[in-house]
């Protein structure tokens, strides 16, 4: 029988009547396909290992779908809020990303092993050959490859397996649910809460606190040791990395510590060659933020959140070595090659009367970094 010879097809009206079973052979026919074996996993129905092999399954589908509404109860639920190692709480908080993962992976882990036990145990394995042909699927072939798809699932007798059947679609509902939760989660966080409070993301640790000044200190080795910074410390064309210091953590270990720690504190310090000062041009509202020819960029890249580390004194270009973004010193670190779209957030700073030393006037007055919420610049 060939597909290409409608003399030896059936009719239209003969297909109609045709049962499944007879359509299964009909395509099996005409694919050319010789089903050599297909053994029945379980020919005597109902029996103990059967029903084991069943509850296995069920049993990796249920797991699945606890620990995906787990991933769902830790995202939303679990303190998230940032606490210092110091602090009670930290060690709740320092479980949440692993329990994220932890959840979250075994659910994935649940629905895989689930499918994999059921393959083996369940579906035949058969042995067919095919033989190959040219050309495109007439009617009748369309008509038998679905009786063909609806006879595999038949045989991998899921039909009559409900708690399989339940299990697999809580588990894999389930999870998709975390997923989709997990996507669109940060719209269930309100990220203008506490926004006032320096460990917000509005802020750094830039910010004054109580009228106390925020001092420009090098980091010399010794998390301890405070150095801060006079502007006859660099020389023309040098740039240095400063942190926060505040007089009332002189004696305060960890804060000293953290402070060199904190991922948004890093601030280069640039003082430019006295005639590439004259050449600089400024962002419109912060005109003011310089101390002569001293000028402060976030370390941040405004693209994925790298190291702004490179500084290259003759052509007074700020490099990120990630993704080669460059950002010009001499117009408000404005980019100019690379990904980078946004310009780097730049620190007010000025002079104290009273120390001699360099500090910030203000935290930054644009969010750092590659993204947020709201961003305008």
């Amino acid at each position: 029988m060939s597909a290409n010879n409608p003399a030896e097809l059936p009719s239209e009206a003969e297909l109609a009547e045709m049962s499944r079973e007879d359509l299964v052979k009909l395509g099996m026919k005409l694919d050319g396909v010789e089903l050599v074996e297909y053994p029945d996993p379980w020919p005597v129905k109902g029996t103990r290992a059967e029903k084991r092999a069943e509850r296995l399954v069920a049993l990796w589908f249920a797991i699945a779908a606890l620990a995906g509404l787990a991933f769902i109860g830790v995202f939303i639920f679990w303190p998230a809020d940032y606490v210092a190692p110091s602090d009670p709480g930290y060690f709740l908080y320092s479980l949440y990303t692993p329990m994220l993962g932890a959840t979250l992976g075994l659910s994935i882990l649940g629905i895989g092993v689930g499918v994999l036990l059921y393959t083996k145990k369940f579906i035949p394995h058969e042995l067919a050959v095919q033989q190959r042909h040219d050309g495109g699927s007439a009617e009748v072939d369309k008509a038998t490859i679905l009786a063909e798809l609806a006879d595999a699932g038949n045989r991998s007798t899921i039909t009559r397996r409900p708690m399989i059947k339940a299990t697999l679609g809580a588990g894999a509902g389930v999870m998709g649910l975390g997923l989709g939760v997990f996507a669109i989660g940060g719209f269930l966080r309100d990220p203008w809460k506490n926004s006032d409070n320096k460990e917000s993301l509005w802020h750094t640790g830039w910010q004054p606190t109580n009228g106390e000044k925020v001092f420009l200190r090098r980091a010399t080795g010794d998390p301890h040791e405070v150095v801060l910074v006079k502007p006859g410390d660099l020389d023309a064309g040098a740039m240095e990395t400063v942190f926060p210091y505040r007089d009332s953590e002189k004696d305060d270990h960890h804060a000293l510590s953290v402070a060199l720690k904190r991922s948004d504190n890093p601030v280069m310090l640039i003082r430019l060659r006295p005639e590439d000062a004259a050449k600089v041009i400024k962002y419109k509202g912060q005109e003011d933020f310089n101390y002569g020819d001293y000028y402060a960029y976030s370390k941040i890249c405004s693209h994925l959140g790298c190291p702004t580390s490179l500084y290259e004194q003759r052509t007074n270009r700020i490099l990120c070595p990630c993704h080669q973004s460059q950002f010009n010193a001499l117009e408000y670190a404005k980019p100019i090659f690379g990904p980078a779209t946004r310009k780097l957030a730049q620190l007010p700073i000025a002079l104290d009367e009273e120390t001699g030393y360099l500090y910030a006037k203000s935290d930054f007055i644009e969010p750092i970094g590659p993204a947020f919420w709201e961003r305008k610049s």
